[in-house]
């Protein structure tokens, strides 16, 4: 059997996986991302320290990203696979940390300078028409970052299958929108981080 014959029956065989992924990780995640530990009866300190680091490992995976685009276009495949799955590694690192973060700290708001969880008529006066900007990021990259699971994964056994024709074209779309996603979760940590709870 030729191996154009063989690589569509292994993206077959990882098909059902994958799509199971795409939903279970979203999904899992909006569940966890509503439990607060202390509601539990846990008496659990807020991980405060964790928000800046996930951020910085966005900001690792944008760089690891376009290092890895660099290197293929270079023909480094070898580099390039690394420096991929270095990507895929830091995207779950950063999902660990960011529900373990959410399920032990309060919801903060854009704006709310007080820190009493409400945002008034002056702090959304304060914040402006720049509000509108926070969630526009926000929203994209939540978005964004959910269609992203399967197409990476996707794109990721297309170059494990030796379909480089396919991977190369699923990478086109998957590369700029996994990009966005990496920046926009710096950028939304810088916006969001004044209003922390102290």
């Amino acid at each position: 059997m030729s191996n154009s014959e063989e690589t569509p029956t292994l993206e077959k065989k990882f098909k059902g996986s994958i799509i199971a992924i795409s939903i279970i990780i979203p999904v899992a995640v909006a569940l966890l991302f509503s439990v607060k530990l202390k509601d539990l009866g846990f008496d659990v300190e807020p991980l405060s320290f964790l928000p800046p680091i996930y951020a910085g490992i966005n900001g690792i995976t944008a760089l690891l990203l376009i290092l890895a685009v660099r290197a293929i276009k270079k023909g480094n495949r070898e580099t390039h696979e690394k420096l991929m799955t270095m990507a895929i590694g830091c995207s779950v690192i950063f999902l660990v940390m960011y529900v373990a973060y959410h399920m032990t700290a309060g919801d903060t708001k854009f704006g709310d300078s007080n820190g009493d969880g409400i945002l008034d008529v002056v702090e959304k006066a304060q914040v402006g028409a720049i509000r509108f900007v926070y969630y526009f990021i926000l929203i994209t990259h939540i978005m964004l970052s959910v269609i992203i699971i399967p197409m990476v994964l996707f794109t990721y056994v297309r170059a494990l299958s030796e379909q480089f024709d396919r991977h190369k074209k699923l990478a086109k779309i998957t590369f700029p929108i996994w990009l966005y996603v990496a920046v926009t979760g710096v950028i939304v940590y810088l916006m969001i981080s004044p209003y922390y709870v102290k």
